[in-house]
């Protein structure tokens, strides 16, 4: 396992803290920041790709797509 791999487990493992934290709280950003980050960990974990790239290319996902809404899911 490569340590891009793991820094994507890591950051879903996290995210999804981060959301449960939220939801307790009542922070709605929170909640979609924290899915963010799983969705970035996720695509790191199955890919193998640095941070930076992920990062950008879910950015780039996202600015194309702007009515794409990561709270239903």
């Amino acid at each position: 396992m490569n340590w891009d791999r793991f820094a994507g487990s890591w950051k879903q493992f996290s995210g999804k803290v981060q959301e449960q934290w939220s939801r307790l709280r009542g922070d709605e950003s929170g909640i979609d920041a924290a899915r963010h980050a799983q969705l970035a960990g996720s695509i790191q974990l199955r890919h193998g790709m640095a941070n930076e790239e992920t990062e950008r290319q879910l950015r780039d996902f996202l600015d194309r797509n702007r009515d794409w809404d990561l709270s239903g899911r």
